[in-house]
């Protein structure tokens, strides 16, 4: 299964509904969505089939019992993170606690235990002929990174026939984007015009060559500052990256997008310049591609 990771450095650039596109063009059999602090994939794809559900538990928590406890205050002292409070009674903030377990061993009575804690639900929709994965990280949760792995898992387990699977990751370069690196074999990069985005796209860049991933580059809203076009484009040849094309700022795309429509669906500009993108940056994903830039 070749697996193509669509990345941008920062949200509101087009990545999602770029990714729907590939989604509709590829007639994918496998696709993610692993931005688990808020997956909106599914608004789009619509699949009509109910997901699986199921729990996924990521660090313990603490929990003490009030019966055994004797106050001895040893566990809210050696807490890093201010997460046991007392009112009469010891508790435990679920929110603040990270699950080290200082207090469990302070315990002079035996009073603390880390239990199980469920840090969000994973969701796997099968329809015909395709399957998509995806998740939702409970609040406060700290392990988005864990839970990415996990949607990955899941997809390839449910469809590791597939010859090509999409995945559209999370913005930035935090633990999500860095889960969602692991194992692909290509990243595509959604490139908005501005010196925010610029900087941005260096940075997915430089965290994809560390994980030696082929990288590739297409700009989104390009018409709105071609100044700033240029320069990303002229970066992509010094660099030797391969760059797909541009995309203009297209107003029927907001309009289809707020219809919960896909850009490839209709007739405008957005969409043919994504089908242009999207036959490049297939070609490369495969090794066809003859390196010609757009």
């Amino acid at each position: 299964m070749k697996q193509l990771l669509i990345l941008s450095g920062k949200g509101g650039t087009g990545k999602t509904t770029i990714a729907s596109a590939f989604i509709r063009l590829s007639k994918a059999e496998a696709y993610a969505d692993c931005d688990v602090d808020a997956p909106n994939l599914h608004l789009i794809t619509k699949l009509v089939s109910r997901p699986r559900t199921r729990d996924y538990y990521g660090l313990p928590k603490s929990e003490i019992n009030t019966e055994w406890c004797t106050a001895c205050d040893q566990c809210r002292q050696h807490c890093r993170f201010g997460a046991i409070s007392t009112d009469g009674k010891y508790i435990v903030d679920p929110f603040a606690c990270e699950g080290c377990g200082v207090c469990e061993l302070v315990c002079p009575a035996g009073a603390v235990t880390l239990k199980p804690a469920v840090a969000g639900e994973l969701m796997l929709y099968k329809g015909e002929g395709e399957v998509f994965s995806t998740a939702q990280l409970k609040m406060g949760s700290g392990t988005s990174g864990m839970l990415v792995t996990e949607v990955k898992k899941q997809m390839k387990a449910a469809a590791a026939d597939a010859e090509c699977a999409i995945i559209d990751g999370s913005p930035g370069i935090g633990c999500p984007v860095i889960a969602s690196l692991s194992g692909v074999d290509m990243v595509l990069l959604v490139a908005e015009p501005s010196i925010s985005g610029i900087s941005d796209m260096e940075r997915i860049i430089n965290t994809a060559a560390k994980f030696g991933v082929k990288t590739a580059v297409c700009i989104n809203k390009f018409d709105t500052n071609k100044q700033i076009t240029k320069k990303i484009e002229n970066f992509c040849t010094e660099q030797g990256l391969a760059y797909m094309g541009r995309i203009p700022f297209d107003p029927d795309a907001i309009k289809a997008i707020n219809r919960g429509q896909i850009i490839v669906d209709m007739e405008c500009a957005s969409g043919t310049a994504v089908k242009s993108v999207y036959e490049k940056t297939m070609k490369l994903l495969f090794e066809e591609w003859d390196g010609q830039r757009s």
